[in-house]
């Protein structure tokens, strides 16, 4: 998950996100902007706040279009989902140069997310403190529990006082309706989609809700739909993305060897009795506790490329006298993790009783030691909000469809793990999977083997045997 839990700051509010005034109107709806980011077309439409009440009124899509570079032998569009919940789609990356030669990508910020339409629960810049105590971290003893417990309830007492309609209809069974009117706005009979992580989720929820419009549909690091929605205990164990993290961590320092002169161990020995100061290469100095030190590594373990800087972070840990790299990533944009919140909590059945996520949380962290509970505690706020969608979509999910893609690698993802990939080959009507033998999340651009396999796909349908594995670059 990439998210896949934050809450954020704002204002109470149903509101359409900032738009550049309109230049002229396209084809079912869509109106094209006057302004965008270099090499895009930007534009919205307005869609449906509820698909099942049409007099509730309309949200707004930011969408960008990244046209092809030889638009005289176009085959048409490739939708774009890049993951999260919370995560902003609207600027679509090329996804290979063959791709971007021959297709338009279009990108689009989710209902909820980034320029489209957001929710708000905050009224007051101080509450971000609580909302900083509360998420993106996971209790080491019972009375860290109890504050985090409360200051999570506060921070989902906040969002349904002020959150407004829109936190009712964000979830992903909505946004595939969104999807497929985006898919005929362009004019398209059949979606052809990409979709990363969360991604995967909207890719086979539109498959199972519109199975006759299912063209090509590419999903990387996939996701198992049924846990993701349904079953016991919290959606973030069921997944188990922990349980792949062992692997991932194994392979890595399996590759680094003889230059790693550190023990992995003792460092998360250290941190348990307290945290280590390091310095970075600005000269930063920057205080790392144990839960800090496990976002980072789960962090650069979602990339294999990511080796170097976290063989620097793990040798500063063991020595402080070794410069750390900077802090991976900026400030998120919090309004929209807060509707990638929604809409997690809206699609996966989860406790009501936030005290079970502490025995989830030891079991799993005996599976993978401070993943485990990295991972699980992402959920605890599902346990409060209470948010529902009546166009939640929960399956069934082997609905018969045209050949679906699916792409993992086996050596680890602590996102989606590789056994996910594996449960939904199966699952799916009709899908076949394509393996890279490498660690971390999402498998496009790190194999000319897979991006080979994805333009094949996508041109002309064709999916790789069964069993296909491709090296890493």
């Amino acid at each position: 998950m990439n998210l896949r839990v934050v809450l954020a700051l704002g204002t109470a509010a149903l509101t359409a996100g900032a738009l550049a005034p309109p230049a002229m109107a396209g084809p079912a709806g869509i109106v094209w902007e006057d302004s965008c980011t270099a090499g895009y077309e930007c534009g919205h439409l307005d869609v449906p706040l509820s698909y099942q009440d049409a007099a509730l009124g309309t949200v707004r899509l930011a969408i960008a279009r990244l046209p092809a570079t030889d638009q005289a032998h176009k085959l048409g569009t490739i939708f774009f989902n890049p993951g999260g919940p919370g995560t902003s789609g609207r600027f679509a990356p090329a996804l290979t140069p063959a791709l971007h030669t021959r297709f338009d990508i279009v990108g689009f910020d989710p209902r909820g997310v980034g320029a489209s339409s957001k929710i708000h629960c905050f009224t007051d810049p101080s509450q971000v403190a609580m909302l900083q105590r509360a998420l993106g971290t996971f209790p080491l003893t019972r009375a860290a529990e109890q504050q985090q417990t409360t200051d999570t309830r506060t921070v989902t007492d906040l969002c349904e006082q002020n959150a407004g309609p829109l936190a009712n209809h964000l979830s992903t069974g909505t946004i595939a309706r969104d999807l497929d009117r985006l898919r005929a706005a362009f004019g398209e009979p059949k979606l052809r989609y990409y979709g990363k992580s969360y991604g995967t989720y909207l890719g086979e929820t539109y498959a199972n809700l519109f199975p006759g419009r299912v063209g090509t549909l590419a999903l990387d690091a996939v996701d198992d739909p049924a846990r993701w929605s349904t079953g016991p205990g919290p959606m973030s164990y069921r997944l188990q993305g922990f349980s792949d993290a062992p692997r991932a961590l194994q392979s890595f320092l399996d590759n680094c060897a003889s230059r790693c002169m550190f023990d992995y161990n003792a460092i998360l020995n250290r941190l348990e009795r307290g945290p280590i100061t390091v310095t970075d290469t600005a000269g930063k100095q920057v205080t790392i506790t144990y839960q800090s030190a496990i976002s980072r590594i789960h962090t650069y373990l979602t990339d294999a490329g990511s080796a170097p800087a976290l063989t620097a972070f793990l040798q500063a840990l063991a020595d402080p006298a070794s410069p750390a790299p900077p802090s991976p990533g900026g400030p998120p944009d919090i309004d929209s993790l807060l509707g990638g919140g929604a809409t997690l909590c809206s699609d996966s059945a989860n406790p009501r009783d936030p005290a079970v996520w502490w025995a989830y949380a030891r079991r799993a962290d005996r599976v993978s030691r401070g993943f485990g509970p990295y991972d699980v505690y992402k959920t605890l706020p599902c346990a409060t909000w209470e948010v529902t969608d009546t166009g939640r979509y929960a399956g069934p999910w082997n609905h018969p469809t045209a050949p679906i893609l699916l792409m993992a690698n086996r050596q680890g993802d602590l996102e989606t793990p590789y056994a996910g990939a594996q449960r939904t080959e199966h699952l799916l009507g009709n899908a076949r999977l394509l393996t890279l033998d490498t660690y971390g999340h999402g498998s496009r651009g790190k194999s000319a083997c897979i991006d080979a396999w994805l333009n094949g796909y996508f041109t002309t349908g064709a999916v790789p045997a069964q069993g296909t594995l491709c090296a890493p670059d």
